[in-house]
């Protein structure tokens, strides 16, 4: 499959086009699963800690991502783990702005910012940022806004309740309907607001039961169908040691993240956001190259 965005800033990949119906623009197209490279400027993410605190850190680690096999890098400046508080805007932007403009200036990269506050996401974008990453699925009007001011495009996730309290005690009667329908609502009300392209995210572990994981993960077919590209961020989620059953730190969850992360591709999801990019770039690639010698054996068979 192939997936475009379409800003109204240059960036890498881009070429200049005119799409009949968002205007004038850059459209960035790649085929097959992209992969989104976390860089969380926290002191208190689930999985890397305070680890990219410091900017010099958390750009050095941004470029080894990059040269792992991002494609676009999600700087975070808020923990959004189960049971997180939230903290101010002014202190989120204090993160992630020197990051974002350092990594604007030193690299190519496309750069998401992983808010639901739209100060943020306009100081960031505003800061070099090319993309929008709001897990709140646009709950702030403003988010559109944002977006369509600056022509970037916005990714939209599910998230049921707030990262404090969300997996308390998780509610759905159809967790997979109400999850899609939602999630096509906010992006058809993200076009109406003038979001020039809009991905979704089906939140995996964001106020999810097991089974509700696992409602989403076995249909994203089904999602990808509705006509909006699909992101899948599985990464290191709690959903792997659920599924093991076994007590393990994030940084062991790697190789569980990986196979769901192949189950996404398997289901044409666009792009998947993780934390260990080297090993993601190789599964993705083996996966590829064996869907290709299949394709080509099929077409073999049939000619013969």
């Amino acid at each position: 499959m192939s997936f475009r965005l379409f800003s109204r800033c240059p960036m890498p990949l881009a070429t200049a086009c005119t799409d009949p119906n968002q205007g004038e623009g850059f459209e960035l197209c790649w085929s097959e699963t992209s992969i989104m490279g976390v860089v969380n400027v926290t002191p208190d993410s689930f999985s890397d800690g305070n680890k990219y605190l410091a900017v010099d850190t958390a750009v050095s680690h941004a470029k080894q991502l990059l040269e792992d096999g991002a494609t676009v890098l999600d700087i975070g400046g808020e923990s959004t783990r189960p049971g997180a508080t939230p903290v101010p805007a002014e202190e989120e932007i204090d993160r992630v702005l020197p990051v974002v403009k350092r990594l604007a200036e030193e690299t190519d990269a496309l750069i998401s910012i992983d808010s639901y506050k739209p100060e943020v996401v306009h100081e960031a974008l505003k800061a070099g940022a090319h993309i929008a990453n709001d897990i709140s699925g646009g709950r702030k009007p403003e988010m559109f806004e944002v977006c369509a001011e600056l022509g970037v495009p916005l990714i939209l996730m599910h998230m049921q309740g707030e990262p404090l309290s969300m997996q308390k005690s998780p509610q759905y009667e159809d967790a997979k309907t109400e999850i899609f329908d939602y999630l096509v609502t906010q992006g058809n009300a993200a076009f109406e607001a003038g979001v020039p392209s809009v991905m979704l995210d089906p939140g995996i572990g964001f106020g999810k039961r097991l089974d509700d994981n696992f409602a989403l993960l076995s249909n994203l077919n089904e999602l990808a169908a509705q006509g909006f590209p699909v992101l899948l961020g599985a990464s290191r989620k709690r959903t792997i040691e659920m599924i093991e059953g076994i007590k393990s730190n994030a940084a062991d969850r790697d190789a569980g993240s990986v196979a769901l992360h192949l189950y996404g591709r398997d289901q044409n999801v666009a792009m998947v956001r993780v934390h260990n990019v080297r090993a993601h770039a190789q599964a993705l690639r083996v996966w590829q190259a064996l869907r290709t010698y299949e394709l080509k054996q099929s077409i073999g068979n049939k000619e013969s």
